[in-house]
């Protein structure tokens, strides 16, 4: 892709993370841009206040990470994150939000989302999800992985990707999880890809449907 080299985690140190955030509340979204502009590894290139300006902001600034918030008018976190994978599949992004269903994490995931992260999470999370995320990896609290292991049966995964859920849930990183059975980070995203897919038809036939299916 022609954006590509642009999110490659081996930047100059003089480079900084391009980040988008979208968020339709201002306050929650000038706080936001308040504590990732203090970072000297990150910069806001671009604020949106709905998702249809999200995908317009994308196009034009192609940011390294973009902080959608779940529900915004127009269009909501997933479709605007549908739209962006359109125009470039390698997109990065990061779900942003106050609901924590297993159908809405799934729905995200599937979408494209690298991470998943809810509002009231510590600056210090926030702040680490994004840098994980730009790195290639997939950033979903244990405390959310947990509640989306604990709403499937074990018949429904593999003997492997159960082993790959529990030490997402335990907060292992790709690399961690790698390390620990003795597979490639490539094997670990490819396990994480199957283990969501699943979760999303799971959560669509079996949950209560609470963020809408």
């Amino acid at each position: 892709m022609r954006t590509a080299a642009k999110r490659q985690p081996a930047k100059a140190q003089t480079d900084r993370i391009r980040v988008l955030v979208a968020d339709d509340h201002v306050t929650v979204r000038e706080g936001l841009v308040a504590i990732i502009g203090r970072q000297q590894d990150m910069k806001v290139v671009a604020q949106a206040s709905n998702g249809r300006e999200a995908v317009e902001l994308w196009q034009k600034f192609r940011p390294d990470v973009a902080l959608l918030d779940l529900q915004m008018p127009m269009l909501d976190g997933v479709r605007a994150l549908e739209e962006i994978r359109l125009r470039d599949e390698s997109v990065r992004a990061l779900v942003l939000t106050t609901f924590d269903t297993d159908t809405d994490v799934s729905r995200a995931i599937k979408a494209g989302a690298k991470g998943y992260l809810l509002k009231d999470a510590p600056r210090e999370e926030l702040l680490a999800s994004i840098r994980k995320v730009y790195s290639g990896e997939t950033s979903i609290p244990p405390a959310l992985v947990a509640k989306l292991a604990a709403g499937i049966s074990s018949e429904a995964l593999t003997g492997r990707e159960l082993e790959v859920m529990s030490l997402l849930a335990r907060g292992k990183s790709n690399k961690e999880i790698g390390a620990n059975l003795y597979i490639s980070e490539t094997t670990v995203k490819s396990h994480l890809r199957s283990i969501f897919a699943k979760l999303n038809v799971l959560s669509r036939t079996g949950s209560s449907c609470a963020g809408g299916c």
